[in-house]
């Protein structure tokens, strides 16, 4: 089992930056491939950002990129998503979740096998 803890969000202006680290525990942390999802209302929970165990290759929704940038410190069992030019349409809640190395392109939900409780990202205009 592992589990996964949020944290970072919050209330920024349209434009603003936030970092929002997962803090995991239970099973090696290095064993696993990390993502990042999120969750508007009244919104299906799409994917955001995935990096693999080595933090060596990355992948974001196109959604996201260029803009969100995702980080790993395994000796410190967190994983980071640092997030910069928001807009208001990046308002949701932001889930972290684990799950063993699979492919890179899969950005399904049913692949992870670990999720956080999620952390709130309200982007004001």
């Amino acid at each position: 089992q592992v589990q996964l803890v949020e944290s970072g969000g919050g209330l920024v202006q349209a434009g603003g930056s936030l970092r929002l680290s997962c803090a995991a525990s239970g099973r090696p942390f290095n064993m696993y491939t990390m993502g990042w999802f999120r969750q508007a209302p009244g919104k299906e929970r799409e994917f955001v950002a995935h990096i693999t165990w080595t933090g060596g290759t990355t992948y974001y929704a196109d959604s996201v990129k260029g803009r969100f940038t995702i980080s790993r410190d395994n000796a410190k069992n967190t994983v980071y998503l640092q997030m910069n030019s928001l807009k208001p349409e990046d308002t949701a809640v932001y889930y972290c979740a684990a799950r063993d190395p699979g492919s890179l392109y899969d950005t399904s939900r049913r692949s992870y096998d670990y999720w956080g409780q999620g952390t709130q990202v309200t982007v004001s205009s």
